[in-house]
């Protein structure tokens, strides 16, 4: 029989071991993901980062796994000109699609006029906020 153990502290190398493996799978299921990083930063005058997107490009696809703005930044249109720079270099790799999830109302708002949709929710995540699942043709 096979062991187990539970962990909250696994070492990068046991992560890698799953990550490698699972990669490994998909490749060969469907193909090479063509995973590439995707940033858009927000600097200050000093060229320190102050916010920005984070995400990356995969199967044809652009996640945005993070996007922050300071909140001095906030109401000015900014996520929304940052959300189209990175769908533009998607669509330059190559990208047919982007999807984000939120459980900010005000994100929401930002991600639906930037002409994103809903395409699923999670109620209670995080309690007392549905988790909202967005996506958008490219």
């Amino acid at each position: 029989m096979r062991e187990f153990e539970l962990t909250a502290s696994p070492s990068p190398e046991e992560l890698a071991a799953i990550t490698d493996a699972l990669s490994a799978f998909n490749n060969s299921d469907v193909g090479p993901s063509d995973r590439r990083p995707l940033a858009v930063l927000i600097r200050d005058t000093d060229g320190k980062v102050t916010g920005g997107l984070s995400g990356y490009t995969a199967w044809g696809w652009l996640f945005t796994q993070m996007l922050y703005i300071p909140d001095t930044l906030r109401g000015s249109g900014l996520a929304g000109r940052i959300l189209a720079k990175a769908e533009e270099e998607a669509k330059a790799r190559g990208c047919r699609g982007a999807w984000i999830d939120t459980f900010s109302p005000q994100a929401l708002h930002v991600y639906i006029n930037q002409g994103y949709e809903v395409f699923g929710e999670l109620e209670d995540f995080p309690e007392g906020r549905t988790r909202s699942f967005l996506r958008k043709n490219l």
